[in-house]
């Protein structure tokens, strides 16, 4: 199910089931999962587009299940971390790029035009919206809605809904949440974690010592507090 229009070369890894459209390129040092559906002019394993790069042996890694629209562009690694992962379940839509040693976990919708920077992370069901840019070294937290058009240069802490110019936290993806089966009770924790976060008045440092003492330990509890914690850039503001 390979056009002969295409071009695929013969160093690529590519799995069962897989659709690649006309006028797709397949670079050397790609493996593509089962069950993909590569659409025309996507380009997937080019070299990255980083002055540091010196030639040396790195991939692209995209799992099973992935739809990759017309004219995405998946780069590969570099020495940093030497691959380019889309994990299982994606949506990648039309124009959208993913720069060198991005790591997409599983079950991503990423909207036309989206473009990643170089190293960013990105958690399972994350939803980001057309047009948006993605600083590098951002980290996307899991379950989150994000706005057309935002400009990303803050971490996004899970199960947010992310909007406005400059981007701010605008409450939590409950309707996602929802949809994913997460009860009423896991709801109103994450509900009340990002209240204390973003509304105590609080340093945040202070805020999540007084999540940790006040609120039972629970899944979504600990998910938050410990992407927090870790943050390199720093978390959207409120």
């Amino acid at each position: 199910m390979i056009s002969p229009l295409a071009y695929v070369s013969p160093k690529a890894q590519i799995g069962n089931n897989v659709t690649i459209d006309a006028f797709a390129y397949i670079d050397d040092n790609v493996i593509l999962g089962d069950n993909c559906h590569v659409f025309p002019h996507a380009v997937i394993g080019c070299v990255p587009q980083d002055l540091k790069f010196r030639g040396e042996e790195t991939w692209t890694i995209i799992g099973d299940n992935c739809v990759l629209r017309e004219f995405v562009t998946i780069h590969r690694g570099t020495a940093s971390k030497g691959k380019t992962v889309v994990g299982n379940n994606n949506l990648i839509m039309a124009y959208c790029h993913v720069a060198h040693d991005c790591i997409l976990h599983d079950n991503i919708i990423m909207s036309n035009a989206t473009q990643l920077a170089g190293e960013v992370e990105v958690d399972d069901f994350a939803i980001i919206g057309g047009g948006t840019l993605v600083h590098q070294f951002s980290h996307i937290g899991g379950h989150v809605m994000i706005q057309g058009g935002s400009k990303i240069n803050k971490d996004i802490p899970p199960f947010a809904i992310i909007a406005r110019d400059p981007i701010a936290f605008c409450g939590i993806n409950s309707v996602g949440l929802n949809r994913r089966g997460f009860t009423p009770e896991q709801i109103h924790t994450i509900q009340e974690v990002y209240r204390l976060l973003y509304q105590n008045g609080m340093n945040t440092t202070q805020a999540l010592d007084h999540i940790e003492a006040t609120m039972p330990a629970s899944k979504e509890r600990d998910l938050i507090v410990n992407f927090v914690r870790v943050s390199t850039r720093g978390i959207v503001r409120a």
